[in-house]
């Protein structure tokens, strides 16, 4: 992975400011088309939205989820943050845990972090051998498929940010007592591996990057231009759907005569 891009805001010429102003404009429409796709699933409709964000610690993911997904009704949206495995989990297939938390109809699914850390760290920190993390590409590109299939959209999103951004944000945590909460020793333990964290990534990206499922790399050290990227590639998947709001399923004259009567 190549440092010189994360700071470049591709597809937008404003400053933070415009940013800012560009993200809030685009909530309303966000917000609508997730509306619109909740209620369509109450008449039928069995598609939904999958967000996975994957990215090395302090990228912002929390700030998207924040930020972008938590501009839409809350009862629309099933969030999952994947932590290392429980004793149960280990015990089952690496995609056991993910399928428990695929969303259901009409919602947006947003996995902080998912399926691909058991390739990413288990690569880097040798938890498998590498012909096990070798064949769980394919494993994650046929589940991937397989979900597609069956009506889920799925956008996989790679914040890139720059080592060097990482240690700013992590001083940060570590300067400001309100940002205590935020800090985690392992972060430190894990930027001592960043190189290999890198080629993990490079590698996982280009083996699991398919027309029905593809990576997007949004360059993360402008925290502002993350957002407005993946609001744009949430709203650009709700849109593919083009959810319909769901036709009555009663007599819409007779009740508006009823309520009328009553007063």
């Amino acid at each position: 992975m190549n440092d010189s891009t994360t700071a470049d805001k591709p597809g937008f010429d404003g400053d933070k400011a415009a940013g800012e102003a560009a993200l809030a404009a685009g909530t309303s429409a966000l917000d609508e088309l997730q509306e619109r796709l909740f209620a369509a699933s109450k008449g039928g409709e069995t598609r939904n939205v999958l967000l996975v964000l994957q990215a090395m610690d302090t990228a912002g993911k929390g700030g998207i989820v924040r930020h972008v997904v938590g501009s839409v009704d809350p009862q629309g949206v099933e969030l999952t943050a994947f932590k290392a495995p429980s004793e149960e989990e280990r015990a089952h297939d690496f995609l056991w845990r993910i399928r428990k938390a695929l969303p259901g109809p009409g919602k947006i699914g947003v996995f902080d972090r998912s399926h691909y850390e058991d390739v990413l760290v288990h690569r880097v920190r040798g938890l498998s051998p590498l012909e096990e993390v070798e064949k769980r590409y394919g494993q994650i590109v046929d589940f991937e498929r397989e979900l597609v299939a069956s009506g889920t959209v799925i956008v996989k999103v790679f914040l890139h940010l720059s080592r060097e951004e990482q240690g700013k944000r992590l001083a940060e945590r570590l300067d400001r007592p309100d940002k205590y909460w935020k800090y985690n020793p392992g972060d430190v333990d894990d930027r001592a591996y960043w190189d290999d964290y890198q080629e993990a990534y490079r590698i996982a990206l280009d083996k699991t990057h398919t027309d029905e499922a593809p990576w997007f790399v949004v360059p993360a050290d402008r925290k502002w231009y993350a957002r407005l990227a993946v609001q744009s590639l949430l709203t650009q998947a709700l849109k593919r759907i083009d959810p319909q709001w769901p036709a009555a399923d009663f007599d819409v004259a007779h009740e508006q005569k009823r309520l009328a009567e009553l007063g």
